[in-house]
Parts: C-alpha cells; structure tokens; sequence
C-alpha cells in the first residue's frame, strides 16, 4: 500500500521541491511530479537554477520516450506519464488519480489557508481509505530543507 507523507508549512514549494528532489536522486530514486502548467515551469526553470554544485537530471512527461527512459525526475499534468516512478510528489491541490500504484506520495503543503484546507481534504480522503499517512512540520524544523 502506498505511503503517504505530508511535508506541512513549506515557506516556498518550489525551492522545497528541488532540494527534496535532488535528494531523492541522490538516493537513485525514480520521481514523478504532478501539478498544474505554472507551477511545472517554475519547478523546471528552479532545477536549473537553484544549485551551481547540483544538476538535477529531469524532462517533462511529454519528452521523446528516449530521453524519458533516462530522466530519474519526470514533470508532467497526470500521473499517466510516470511509468517508471516509484515516488510521487504532489504539488497539486487535489488527489492525484493512479497514486495508488506507487510506493509513496508525497503532498507538499504551504502556508496558505487554502492549501492547507485542500491538504486537509486530501489527508481525510487518504485517512478514510487506510493509507498510512506521516506528517512532517517544515515550520518546526525551522523551515529546514528535507
């Protein structure tokens, strides 16, 4: 069954998303990441810029099947284009449709009252299926990176 964590109290998402990203190819992990168009740009123009020790290697899931097969970080709407993944971060505000065939998602959750109500509803959605859910407070880490 799929783990689900919370990262709760993320001053910035984006800046979030690429260090918990390069950690997870650090750790040789095979990522999709799911949001709207905007927030998809911005993540890929931060992956290239955020770290001048770091590259990130990363395509969007519209990319040639080639360079899709070899990117550990993929971009993409929809869960579809995420074959290989075993991770999948959530930058959207709703349930991500097909979560439940990877090994863990992870919801990043600003500070917004929105975001945090609609992370509400994803959490009790999770919650009522039986998914074991971890919740991690970036605020009481200091806003430390993952």
């Amino acid at each position: 069954m799929t783990e689900v964590a919370f990262h709760f109290n993320v001053p910035d998402k984006i800046g979030y998303a690429c260090r918990l990203l390069r950690k997870a190819h650090a750790a040789k992990a095979q990522v999709g990441v799911i949001g709207m168009a905007d927030s998809l740009r911005a993540l890929d123009t931060a992956l290239w810029t955020f770290s001048q020790l770091d590259f990130v290697p990363h395509c969007a899931a519209s990319a040639d099947a080639r360079v899709l097969a070899a990117s550990p970080i993929v971009l993409g709407g929809d869960a579809a284009g995420f074959a290989h993944a075993q991770v999948l971060l959530n930058l959207g505000g709703g349930v991500p449709q097909g979560f439940e065939r990877f090994e863990r998602l992870i919801e990043l959750v600003d500070t917004s009252e929105a975001d945090r109500a609609s992370a509400r509803q994803r959490w009790r959605y999770y919650s009522e299926r039986g998914y074991a859910l971890q919740r991690h407070d970036v605020a009481a880490r200091g806003g430390a990176s993952p």
